[in-house]
């Protein structure tokens, strides 16, 4: 009888361990993300943050004003998952940085790719420490391209002479890794850091998607001047919020873009416009919000 009760106690446990195994095998199938390209415009309230995924490899570009962009990382990165191969910081304001003080404290970084100005706010200069004594950090400007798993982000601004007007040094930090010469993280100026976002055009296949930071039409004239082979595109990164200078007539009549996202959560400065938002409505592009729709994403 004893055996008998024994024997039924251990298949009993064996096909515990069995189901157990199983829902973690299952857990870990469902949890794989596809091997499409994946863009996440994350929802973050009043900030950008989007994460560029595919496979288990992540790219992302910003990371909004607090620990809300954590949720957007555990939504979509699988679970065992805490390497990212490479952050993009637009430029150092608190809507766009904020989020990483956080993010440096729960997952690898690779590789990180900065403007070279800073944010005098002493938060922002903890975090630069904080990245320059764990990762690469690298400063791309106009022309310099990276590879990112069969697409291409062709950086379009800043452009290197322009910049080295309006800063203080190129040297004035040291130690960090460079496309070719001269990384920095933090010179100073007194011009506006939205002038210094980093803007880059991500091809993947047919589709390009460009990404513009808080690049609005104070300086799209000098983006256009310096990028006379920038034209159609499919999805438009809409710069600053949605603001009432977030897109020159100009440069969107050069880009006409198919689809605009705009990141925006609530805020007292009227983002995004709506005069903006009925200009790109007559023109036929379809427009998207987090603070209406939540995350957004896309599949290429």
């Amino acid at each position: 009888m004893f055996q008998i009760f024994l024997s039924k106690f251990k298949l009993k446990h064996g096909l515990g361990i069995l189901a157990l195994f199983t829902g973690l095998v299952w857990l870990i199938v469902f949890s794989f993300p596809n091997r499409k390209l994946n863009i996440i415009f994350c929802d973050v309230g009043q900030g950008d943050a989007i994460l560029i995924q595919k496979g288990t490899d992540q790219i992302l570009v910003d990371a909004g004003p607090d620990k809300k962009v954590l949720d957007c990382l555990a939504n979509n990165m699988p679970f065992w998952d805490r390497t990212i191969e490479a952050v993009i910081l637009s430029h150092p304001e608190a809507d766009h940085y904020k989020g990483l003080i956080y993010i440096v404290e729960r997952y690898s970084i690779r590789y990180f790719f900065g403007s070279p100005v800073g944010n005098v706010d002493s938060e922002f200069q903890k975090l630069a420490e904080k990245i320059k004594a764990k990762t690469k950090v690298i400063n791309p400007y106009l022309g310099d391209k990276i590879n990112f798993f069969g697409s291409e982000l062709a950086f379009l601004w800043p452009e290197r002479t322009w910049v080295s007007g309006k800063i203080s040094s190129l040297a004035l930090e040291s130690g960090s890794q460079s496309m070719d010469s001269g990384s920095v993280l933090g010179a100073t100026t007194t011009d506006l850091l939205n002038n210094f976002s980093l803007v880059f055009l991500l091809k993947y296949g047919q589709t390009k998607v460009l990404f513009s930071g808080d690049a609005d039409a104070g300086i799209q004239d000098e983006i256009l001047l310096n990028n006379n082979t920038l034209n159609r595109i499919d999805i438009l990164k809409v710069a600053h919020h949605g603001a009432k200078t977030s897109l020159s007539d100009r440069f969107l009549e050069i880009i006409r873009p198919r689809q605009a996202i705009i990141s925006v959560g609530k805020n007292s400065f009227g983002h995004p416009n709506p005069d903006l938002i009925k200009k790109m409505e007559k023109e036929g592009i379809k427009v998207r919000r987090t603070d209406l729709e939540g995350e957004i994403k896309l599949q290429i």
